[in-house]
């Protein structure tokens, strides 16, 4: 087997790896064996491991940095779960009232404690829009 296909299966290997470990360190080492790849087409043993170890420390470098900041990035952007709610619409399916304690908002099948963002009431029936979450209450406004 030729030192190429030898080293294209290191990569593959390695790139495979990182599917399974956070934080892109293992992609790194694919990068190198990419890079001892193309030089085996050329030159020897030694060339090639260094090969390896300049093109996973420039990995490590240039390009890991680059993925975590753009990964981080759309993480941030990304509303999950219930913080996904704010900015949408439901509607009251028990009225609002302060002075009770109560209501709630019907959202895509699921019902929330909610209170109004001024205090008003707010009867059942009525389209409001989502404007905050604090643990499992939502503040809503008209």
């Amino acid at each position: 087997m030729d030192a190429y296909v030898v080293w294209l299966i290191i990569a593959i290997l390695f790139v495979i790896l990182e599917i399974f470990t956070p934080g892109f360190a293992v992609l790194c080492f694919g990068i190198g064996a990419v890079a001892a790849s193309i030089v085996s087409c050329y030159a020897g043993l030694n060339a090639q491991l260094l090969a390896m170890v300049i093109g996973t420390a420039l990995s490590f470098v240039l390009v890991r940095p680059f993925v975590l900041k753009v990964m981080s990035r759309k993480e941030k952007e990304m509303k999950t779960n219930a913080d996904a709610l704010i900015g949408r619409r439901g509607i009251v399916s028990e009225t609002i009232d302060a002075s009770q304690h109560s209501g709630r908002v019907a959202i895509d099948g699921d019902d929330w404690k909610a209170v109004s963002e001024d205090g008003s009431r707010i009867e059942a029936g009525q389209s409001v829009e989502i404007v905050n979450r604090e643990s499992l209450i939502i503040t809503v406004k008209r």
